[in-house]
């Protein structure tokens, strides 16, 4: 057997066939066994398949090339093809015509002579690198042997790998760890290929760990970051909060080192991939005739905002009647956004506000309520408990929320000392809460970034069934959010925009100048509602203020005015493009001043009320 192509092995499988119609007879397939394998070299990952009976050196491994009659032909390569040459990285199509049948030639000797069907195995060598492969075609269920077909971006059709042993699954999974697949809208059988850096995607793997050395290694090669932005808008399709949440925290890594001359964007590229990855999604990027009017519109002068104290239980306690109602609710809400709730307090005025509790339930009525609750969540919790592990290898769905759960809730507000520690029973709650809202919500399941929503709740509640009845009131607000159709966030997205323009048209302007008016950077904040902006006592503070739904329900989107209105100056003088703006919001991570950010919204909402035209859209 040959020499296997150095580097590193990360696949290896024999029993995989070439069915080869060059047999003795003609309506007899030739089976051709050899060895199927991946290997990481410089950078680069590679497919190479290789008969058992293999002998040649590299010089003869064949690759494809395609003749003018669209019928695949064999041709050895010269030693010095670059099997991945900088062409391949920029030639990605994010669809393709259906796969129809193909035929391979017989190769043709210099002489005319035709190739004898004895050496036929020493001439089915191939392999190829990651960045060159457009797709993977699968085989139907139950039709015999697995099999796999390549087909390259040069439209290239590889011959089919039958994989008598078995190992295509695991061969997809591996691939995965390098590039995005992503079924066909036309055939499921189909898989779409998108490369990605490697380099970017293990570090976006380690979203919760701290900076290592191949994050450090990651950066110096921001050149083919870019060219990868591409993979990041297709598997964005897929999974909008796993890429979302996974590229934007880690890619000041990559841009920090970068110096911003040499790598500029193209124009529109990002502004195009964002509108195929979210449909329907439309944003001005450029002034339109009929809307610079309203845009233009006197907005008045800013009040000043003071917050006040956080309310504290001698002040909840005084609007609490004998038998436990709650009087003066909307004195009681407004106080509560004016100042939020002190620590004490939250475990039972969370529970109000996210409408767990009626506000004029009685104390009996209260307990009553949270016996039957503690009832129903303990059989969803049984469901899924007594669900044994051959039951489980039969039901797919469970076991990948399961999977999923288990690594977010692993790496979920770790340096909380709540759920920091190895068995840390804080993380047996997160994690068996998130499975049981799979048996209440079996539509939605699980979708990464609801335990960032979670985590909050339980740490305040401090019971399991009181944080899952919260978590679940919490959940029907942002259903819309995690949905596949996304269409949450891509209303706030657009009301995002509009209240920009109307505040300060200047600025929206900029912002499409720079390829980022559709305020993508802003994803993550709509997302899991400023999670990772701000630290952890203080996200408790912004989402009790904003589940008082004063002045409006909306006032998230007025948060994200503020913040953006104070890195406005920054921005503009600093004439940043659309990589450092990405990088600069990045980096006010867990650096925003709550009470600033805070007291600038409600200034704005007042400025709003003040302006008659833009009353009804507040």
């Amino acid at each position: 057997m040959a020499a296997s192509v150095p580097g590193k092995v990360v696949y290896d499988q024999e029993g995989v066939f070439i069915h080869s119609s060059c047999g003795k007879l003609e309506d007899q397939d030739s089976l051709i066994p050899g060895t199927l394998r991946v290997v990481e070299k410089d950078m680069e990952v590679i497919v190479d398949w290789r008969p058992l009976e293999e002998t040649l050196d590299s010089s003869n491994i064949l690759f494809a090339a395609k003749d003018s009659s669209s019928v695949v032909q064999w041709n050895q390569s010269p030693k010095e093809r670059n099997i991945c040459g900088p062409e391949h990285q920029g030639s990605y199509e994010a669809e393709w015509d259906m796969v129809n049948t193909v035929s391979f030639k017989k190769r043709q000797f210099a002489n005319g002579g035709i190739q004898s069907p004895v050496n036929i195995q020493s001439k089915w060598s191939f392999l190829f690198s990651l960045t060159d492969l457009k797709s993977i075609k699968q085989n139907k269920e139950g039709m015999g042997w697995s099999y796999l077909v390549f087909c390259l971006k040069d439209d290239v059709i590889l011959p089919a790998l039958h994989f008598h042993q078995g190992g295509s699954e695991l061969l997809l999974e591996c691939l995965e760890k390098y590039v995005v697949l992503c079924e066909s809208e036309q055939d499921s059988r189909i898989l779409l290929v998108d490369c990605q850096n490697r380099s970017l995607s293990q570090s976006f793997e380690n979203l919760h760990e701290e900076p290592t050395d191949t994050l450090v290694q990651a950066s110096t090669h921001i050149s083919q970051t870019i060219l990868s932005l591409h993979s990041y808008f297709q598997k964005f399709k897929r999974d909008p909060y796993t890429v979302t949440m996974d590229n934007f925290s880690k890619v000041t890594n990559f841009f920090r080192a970068t110096d911003p001359a040499t790598h500029q964007r193209p124009p529109q590229e990002i502004a195009d991939f964002l509108g195929d990855a979210i449909p329907d999604l439309k944003i001005n990027q450029q002034e339109e005739s009929g809307f610079e009017v309203i845009t233009r519109i006197d907005v008045g002068t800013r009040p000043e905002v003071h917050r006040r104290d956080p309310v504290s239980t001698v002040e909840w306690e005084s609007n609490m009647d004998s038998e436990g109602r709650i009087r003066n609710v909307d004195h009681l809400k407004h106080i509560i956004f004016k100042g939020g709730l002190c620590q004490a307090l939250r475990k039972e005025a969370w529970k109000y506000l996210l409408g767990y509790f009626s506000w004029d339930s009685t104390r009996e009525e209260r307990a009553q309520q949270q016996k039957r609750k503690a009832d129903e969540y303990f059989r969803m919790k049984l469901q899924w408990k007594s669900v044994s592990e051959e039951q489980e290898k039969r039901n797919s769905r469970l076991r990948d929320y399961r999977s999923l759960i288990e690594k977010d809730v692993n790496r979920t507000d770790r340096t909380n000392k709540f759920y920091e520690g190895q068995d840390n029973p804080g993380l047996i709650l997160l994690h068996d809460i998130l499975m049981t809202y799979c048996m209440y919500d079996f539509d939605l399941g699980y979708v990464q970034g609801m335990s960032d929503l979670l985590s909050p709740v339980l740490y305040v509640m401090e019971n399991e069934v009181d944080a899952f009845w919260c978590f679940v009131s919490y959940m029907d607000q942002m259903h819309q959010n995690f949905e596949e159709q996304m269409q949450g966030m891509k209303s706030q997205l657009v009301q995002l925009s509009t209240l920009l323009r109307f505040l300060d048209s200047g600025f929206c302007s900029y912002l499409e100048s720079q390829d980022s008016g559709y305020l993508y950077f802003c994803f993550r904040w709509l997302l899991i509602r400023f999670k990772r902006e701000f630290s952890f006592h203080d996200i408790l503070r912004v989402w009790e203020v904003m589940w008082t739904d004063l002045p409006c329900q909306n006032f998230h989107l007025l948060i994200c005015c503020a913040i953006l209105e104070s890195e406005k100056k920054k921005i503009m003088d600093g004439g940043f493009g659309f990589n450092e703006i990405l990088k600069h919001i990045n980096e006010l991570s867990m650096k925003l001043d709550v009470n600033d950010v805070l007291c600038k919204a409600e200034a704005i909402s007042l400025q709003m009320m003040k302006c008659k035209v833009l009353q009804c859209t507040l």
